[in-house]
Protein backbone atom coordinates (compact mmCIF):
# COMPACT_ATOMS: atom_id res chain seq x y z
CA UNK A 1 0.00 0.00 0.00
CA UNK A 2 1.28 3.43 -0.90
CA UNK A 3 0.75 6.19 1.65
CA UNK A 4 0.85 9.83 0.58
CA UNK A 5 1.37 11.84 3.78
CA UNK A 6 0.82 15.59 3.47
CA UNK A 7 2.39 17.83 6.08
CA UNK A 8 0.37 21.06 6.25
CA UNK A 9 3.06 22.69 8.38
CA UNK A 10 5.75 22.48 5.67
CA UNK A 11 3.44 22.16 2.67
CA UNK A 12 5.18 19.02 1.43
CA UNK A 13 3.89 15.54 0.68
CA UNK A 14 5.87 12.39 1.43
CA UNK A 15 5.46 8.91 -0.03
CA UNK A 16 5.79 5.76 2.06
CA UNK A 17 5.24 2.20 0.86
CA UNK A 18 4.10 -0.50 3.26
CA UNK A 19 4.02 -4.21 2.54
CA UNK A 20 0.90 -5.02 4.56
CA UNK A 21 -2.37 -3.06 4.54
CA UNK A 22 -2.09 -1.35 7.93
CA UNK A 23 -5.31 0.65 8.13
CA UNK A 24 -7.84 -2.06 7.18
CA UNK A 25 -11.51 -1.36 8.05
CA UNK A 26 -10.80 2.29 8.86
CA UNK A 27 -13.03 4.93 7.26
CA UNK A 28 -12.32 8.21 5.51
CA UNK A 29 -12.14 11.03 8.03
CA UNK A 30 -10.82 8.86 10.88
CA UNK A 31 -7.65 9.80 12.71
CA UNK A 32 -4.96 7.11 12.72
CA UNK A 33 -1.65 6.66 14.49
CA UNK A 34 1.30 6.77 12.12
CA UNK A 35 3.47 4.95 14.66
CA UNK A 36 2.31 1.72 12.98
CA UNK A 37 4.08 2.81 9.80
CA UNK A 38 7.25 4.04 11.48
CA UNK A 39 6.47 7.70 12.25
CA UNK A 40 6.53 7.76 16.05
CA UNK A 41 4.39 10.47 17.63
CA UNK A 42 2.52 11.43 14.46
CA UNK A 43 -1.22 11.22 13.93
CA UNK A 44 -2.99 11.74 10.62
CA UNK A 45 -6.48 11.99 9.18
CA UNK A 46 -7.45 9.76 6.24
CA UNK A 47 -8.66 12.07 3.46
CA UNK A 48 -8.93 9.76 0.44
CA UNK A 49 -7.52 6.96 -1.60
CA UNK A 50 -7.93 4.77 -4.65
CA UNK A 51 -8.06 1.07 -5.50
CA UNK A 52 -6.03 -1.12 -7.89
CA UNK A 53 -7.86 0.13 -10.97
CA UNK A 54 -7.64 3.80 -9.93
CA UNK A 55 -11.22 4.35 -8.78
CA UNK A 56 -11.36 7.02 -6.05
CA UNK A 57 -12.89 6.61 -2.61
CA UNK A 58 -15.98 8.70 -1.88
CA UNK A 59 -16.70 9.74 1.73
CA UNK A 60 -20.49 9.58 1.34
CA UNK A 61 -20.55 5.94 0.11
CA UNK A 62 -20.59 3.42 2.93
CA UNK A 63 -18.85 0.06 2.73
CA UNK A 64 -15.78 -1.35 1.03
CA UNK A 65 -17.02 -2.19 -2.44
CA UNK A 66 -17.22 -0.32 -5.70
CA UNK A 67 -20.53 1.07 -6.97
CA UNK A 68 -21.74 3.04 -9.97
CA UNK A 69 -23.34 6.26 -8.83
CA UNK A 70 -25.11 9.09 -10.60
CA UNK A 71 -23.33 12.26 -9.52
CA UNK A 72 -23.48 15.93 -10.40
CA UNK A 73 -19.98 16.80 -9.19
CA UNK A 74 -17.36 16.15 -6.56
CA UNK A 75 -14.37 13.87 -6.23
CA UNK A 76 -13.36 12.16 -9.47
CA UNK A 77 -16.14 13.76 -11.56
CA UNK A 78 -15.28 15.77 -14.66
CA UNK A 79 -18.35 17.19 -16.35
CA UNK A 80 -18.39 18.11 -20.01
CA UNK A 81 -21.38 20.44 -19.74
CA UNK A 82 -22.91 22.40 -16.89
CA UNK A 83 -25.87 20.77 -15.16
CA UNK A 84 -25.16 17.26 -16.44
CA UNK A 85 -25.16 14.20 -14.24
CA UNK A 86 -22.49 11.56 -14.76
CA UNK A 87 -22.59 7.86 -13.93
CA UNK A 88 -19.23 6.94 -12.37
CA UNK A 89 -17.77 3.97 -10.53
CA UNK A 90 -16.67 4.99 -7.05
CA UNK A 91 -15.28 3.13 -4.09
CA UNK A 92 -16.84 3.10 -0.60
CA UNK A 93 -15.38 5.01 2.33
CA UNK A 94 -14.03 1.94 4.15
CA UNK A 95 -10.46 0.74 3.51
CA UNK A 96 -10.22 -2.79 2.11
CA UNK A 97 -7.30 -4.96 1.04
CA UNK A 98 -7.56 -3.87 -2.61
CA UNK A 99 -7.02 -0.17 -1.80
CA UNK A 100 -3.59 0.69 -3.19
CA UNK A 101 -3.15 4.36 -2.27
CA UNK A 102 -4.18 6.28 0.83
CA UNK A 103 -4.00 10.03 1.24
CA UNK A 104 -3.28 11.25 4.77
CA UNK A 105 -2.97 14.71 6.33
CA UNK A 106 -0.87 15.13 9.48
CA UNK A 107 -2.94 16.40 12.42
CA UNK A 108 -0.47 15.90 15.26
CA UNK A 109 3.27 16.46 14.82
CA UNK A 110 5.89 14.26 16.44
CA UNK A 111 9.14 15.29 18.10
CA UNK A 112 11.16 15.10 14.86
CA UNK A 113 10.02 16.48 11.50
CA UNK A 114 8.70 14.06 8.88
CA UNK A 115 11.66 14.70 6.58
CA UNK A 116 13.99 13.00 9.08
CA UNK A 117 11.96 9.77 9.03
CA UNK A 118 11.88 9.48 5.27
CA UNK A 119 15.18 8.94 3.53
CA UNK A 120 15.63 11.36 0.66
CA UNK A 121 15.63 9.59 -2.66
CA UNK A 122 18.87 9.87 -4.55
CA UNK A 123 18.55 12.31 -7.39
CA UNK A 124 18.55 10.42 -10.64
CA UNK A 125 20.96 11.78 -13.17
CA UNK A 126 19.11 11.60 -16.44
CA UNK A 127 21.20 11.02 -19.48
CA UNK A 128 20.33 13.40 -22.24
CA UNK A 129 19.11 11.43 -25.23
CA UNK A 130 20.50 12.70 -28.49
CA UNK A 131 18.70 12.55 -31.78
CA UNK A 132 20.37 11.00 -34.81
CA UNK A 133 21.01 14.43 -36.27
CA UNK A 134 22.73 15.63 -33.08
CA UNK A 135 24.92 12.49 -33.02
CA UNK A 136 25.99 13.03 -36.63
CA UNK A 137 26.85 16.68 -35.96
CA UNK A 138 28.86 15.69 -32.91
CA UNK A 139 30.68 12.98 -34.85
CA UNK A 140 31.47 15.33 -37.73
CA UNK A 141 32.87 17.91 -35.33
CA UNK A 142 35.12 15.23 -33.82
CA UNK A 143 36.28 14.16 -37.29
CA UNK A 144 37.15 17.68 -38.44
CA UNK A 145 40.76 17.21 -37.37
CA UNK A 146 41.02 13.81 -39.08
CA UNK A 147 42.82 14.39 -42.45
CA UNK A 148 42.16 10.94 -43.91
CA UNK A 149 38.41 11.30 -43.62
CA UNK A 150 38.57 14.76 -45.21
CA UNK A 151 40.46 13.31 -48.23
CA UNK A 152 37.88 10.55 -48.62
CA UNK A 153 35.08 13.10 -48.45
CA UNK A 154 36.67 15.14 -51.26
CA UNK A 155 36.83 12.08 -53.51
CA UNK A 156 33.21 11.13 -52.85
CA UNK A 157 31.82 14.65 -53.23
CA UNK A 158 29.84 15.05 -56.44
CA UNK A 159 29.76 11.34 -57.29
CA UNK A 160 27.13 10.20 -54.76
CA UNK A 161 23.64 11.57 -54.98
CA UNK A 162 21.14 11.07 -52.23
Amino acid sequence: MKLVISDSKTGKAYNKKTESPVFLNKKLGEEVDLGLVGFAGFKAKITGGSDKQGFPMKPSLTGQGRRKILAKGGIGIKKKKKGRYVRKSMRGNEIASDVVQLNLVVTKQGEKPLSEFIKPTEEKVEEKKESAKERMIKQSLENVGNVELAEEAKKIKGKVKG
